[in-house]
């Protein structure tokens, strides 16, 4: 009965739905919609907890007008995070693939100056570039020998590993060390942290950092917010006992938020001072190359000036590919910490 009642209202929504899908195409993938819905959640919860405290706090506009500096800040911080959620929910987490395709690209520059002229092809060439941090000496890519994708991601691992052991099944490309297949995006991802579905994208090597920063934004402004509510609370509580209740149940809420992005921020933090990512820390024990090392021991961590620098400072146009240490390198980490290594800030470069 309910069946042969919906499928009218089926029918006669069908041509609407087709022409929305035909104005924004976006519409018609299920998991864009729901990435796009959980973005308008978000961006509105923003705009009710703000928009709340101007509409119940009318000393707040009156204190707008004698110290238009702090409402100016609080206003700036509001739109700064909205926009660093949006560059970062847009942003690439660097996708292995287009690794490849740009090493690939460039390996056929590299072979087409060659030919033509016995000058080397200079490393500015192209919008990306591939470094392999730490390779060994004639094996880099933009060297006098230029290598294919599969040649460059065989030199990051051990000699004598198995070019299969290293693809994937999903994308049929060959995996760089920390790169992991993500199964909502369906793309390998180079130094894959986590699948983020506020942002609906990955977070990765390349967007790692601007993550962070919208992570620390939005701890701010929940903090200020939070502030201006208990101030409303102190100086208007049991005037109206309907916007009590509200400001208290939205209080309580941000309460609970700040307390996990806290959280949340504390754990990247560490994750990008020790150099590591969230799948690695979880799955430490399942992934093959980090199944033999102490679990206080962090294999790719340079020190923690070091690690900032690479995460921070390096251009989004780099893919940073860094090859599994050796043996040696994984004793000399393990070795304890003495005095002069304090002195000599071990742990920082």
């Amino acid at each position: 009965m309910l069946s042969a009642v919906s499928r009218p209202i089926r029918d006669s929504c069908a041509p609407v739905l087709d022409r929305c899908f035909r104005l924004v195409p976006c519409l018609a993938d299920p998991a864009r919609r729901s990435s796009l819905g959980l973005k308008a959640a978000l961006v509105t919860l923003h705009l009710v907890f703000v928009g709340v405290i101007f509409l119940f706090d009318s000393e707040l506009i009156e204190k707008t007008k004698h110290e238009p500096w702090y409402i100016t800040f609080y206003l700036l911080l509001f739109v700064a995070t909205l926009v660093q959620y949006f560059i970062t929910s847009g942003s690439s987490p660097g996708y292995v693939l287009d690794a490849m395709r740009h090493a690939n690209e460039r390996n056929a520059l590299f072979q087409k100056i060659s030919t033509t002229s016995k000058q080397p092809a200079s490393s500015k060439n192209g919008n990306m570039v591939i470094t392999m941090e730490g390779s060994r000496p004639g094996r880099s890519f933009s060297g006098s020998n230029a290598t294919s994708w599969t040649k460059l991601v065989l030199d990051l691992y051990p000699p004598g590993t198995s070019i299969r052991s290293l693809t994937c099944s999903y994308c049929n490309v060959e995996q760089p060390p920390r790169a992991k297949h993500c199964h909502d995006c369906d793309r390998c991802v180079l130094q894959f942290d986590h699948h983020c579905v506020w942002l609906g994208t990955c977070v990765g090597l390349v967007n790692h950092c601007r993550f962070w920063w919208f992570i620390c934004e939005e701890t701010a402004l929940c903090l200020w917010t939070g502030v201006l509510y208990v101030a409303y609370l102190k100086a208007n509580i049991a005037l109206a006992w309907w916007k009590d209740v509200i400001m208290i149940v939205l209080l309580i809420i941000l309460a609970i938020s700040l307390i996990f992005l806290l959280l949340l921020l504390l754990f990247h933090s560490y994750l990008i001072l020790t150099n590591q990512t969230t799948y690695e820390l979880v799955r430490r024990r399942r992934i093959p190359y980090l199944r033999g090392i102490p679990e206080r021991v962090y294999p790719f961590s340079d020190g923690v000036c070091r690690n900032l620098y690479k995460l921070c400072c390096v251009k989004a146009s780099v893919y940073n590919l860094e090859r599994l240490p050796t043996a040696q390198e994984i004793e000399e980490k393990c070795r304890p910490y003495t005095c002069l290594d304090f002195l000599t800030c071990r742990c920082c470069c």
